[in-house]
């Protein structure tokens, strides 16, 4: 009788494409609710890199189940970091050099941790005088793709790959919460936020979908400016952010965002990054101001690692001007998006794309433009 040896024994999940999904869920009470209230946090956090291994997982999948990206070939992208991360894993898994094209605004710590994981990284020296950093870096992606033949860009941006790759993620929403009235979102390339909400609004049509940016962030229509977050907001419009599927938007200041940071590590321990301050501040919002049987969920993309020099760091958020910094109670409002510059903390009802000239504002209601 042949008898089992370790060797033969492969777990289930244990590949490293196993690590990526299926991360848990929090619910988040005080102090963003009374004790009554809350909302749940789904902690992408938790896979290792953070929720943008899933799309750069599929990215890399499907490009090379289409014949377009050769076996061994190089990736090349342009990144703040977390899609960094997870190209780094995919590289990985599937035999591919990655060259990612970073700014002297991304953390040490991370430039550091993508060579660690076998990723080039190149570093561009100046912004580009319209597009800023992230112009600058899509330009460079462009000079190095045209020196290396075969190599292939994922473009987040506007690659319908990044926005089909979060079906999983909606599909363990719905079975980890049943039902789901409001999910929170925050936006940088748009993919999360559209590949969600598509899913979820077929299960629950009546769902509504809250986008929340950065100040000094294009997206949503308001002028670009220099940015401290990073991870949400953009000084270009990337396509594959879903304006129809949004029922507001909410702006956050940097300096709102470490304060939700840090009272989440506080009180629940799981905490992250800019865009997580941002959407639990939001959240915590909505939880309050909904009747109290709405069940708001939020999207937390990434942990607190990569954050320690900046959100954390007491030295860096006095430099800025983040630290005693506490939040309204309330977001300000404006009626449309270019009605004025935001500073701080504000919302807006009427939601539409800034690059579509005729583009009347659609909410929930309006379908997709």
């Amino acid at each position: 009788m042949h008898s089992l040896t370790t060797s033969d024994f492969t777990p289930a999940g244990s590949t490293l494409q196993g690590l990526v999904g299926n991360t848990a869920v929090l619910h988040v009470s005080q102090p963003f609710t009374p004790p009554d209230r809350g909302f749940w946090a789904k902690l992408e956090g938790f896979n290792p890199g953070g929720i943008k291994d899933r799309p750069a997982l599929h990215m890399v999948e499907r490009v090379r189940a289409r014949g377009e990206l050769q076996p061994g070939r190089p990736i090349i992208e342009s990144t703040s970091g977390t899609l960094g991360l997870g190209l780094a894993l995919a590289g990985m898994v599937h035999g591919h050099p990655v060259t990612l094209v970073t700014d002297p605004g991304l953390e040490p710590s991370m430039n550091r941790l993508l060579a660690a994981y076998g990723a080039t990284v190149d570093m561009v020296s100046e912004p580009h005088p319209t597009g800023g950093w992230q112009q600058a870096r899509l330009d460079r992606v462009a000079e190095l793709l045209a020196q290396q033949p075969g190599a292939w860009c994922p473009d987040q941006y506007n690659n319908p790959d990044n926005v089909a790759s979060y079906t999983p993620l909606a599909l363990e929403l719905a079975a980890q919460l049943g039902h789901i009235d409001v999910l929170v979102c925050s936006v940088g390339t748009g993919g999360h936020s559209a590949g969600i909400s598509r899913v979820l609004r077929q299960l629950y049509p009546g769902m509504r979908l809250v986008g929340v940016d950065t100040v000094g962030s294009t997206i949503f229509g308001q002028p670009a400016r220099p940015r401290l977050m990073r991870g949400l907001g953009s000084s270009i419009y990337p396509r594959n952010v879903a304006y129809g599927h949004f029922s507001e938007v909410h702006w956050v200041a940097p300096g709102e965002s470490v304060w939700a940071c840090r009272q989440l590590a506080a009180s629940h321990y799981a905490t992250g990054g800019w865009s997580v301050g941002a959407v639990a501040l939001v959240a915590g919002w909505l939880a309050r101001e909904t009747p109290h049987s709405t069940r708001v969920v939020a999207i937390f993309p990434d942990g607190p690692q990569r954050y320690l020099e900046t959100v954390y760091n007491d030295q860096f958020c006095a430099e800025h001007g983040l630290l005693g910094v506490t939040p309204a109670a309330e977001p300000d409002v404006i009626g449309r998006p270019d009605e004025k510059e935001v500073t701080r903390w504000t919302r807006c009802t009427a939601v539409s794309d800034p690059l579509s000239l005729t583009a009347e504002p659609v909410g929930v209601e309006g379908g997709e433009k």
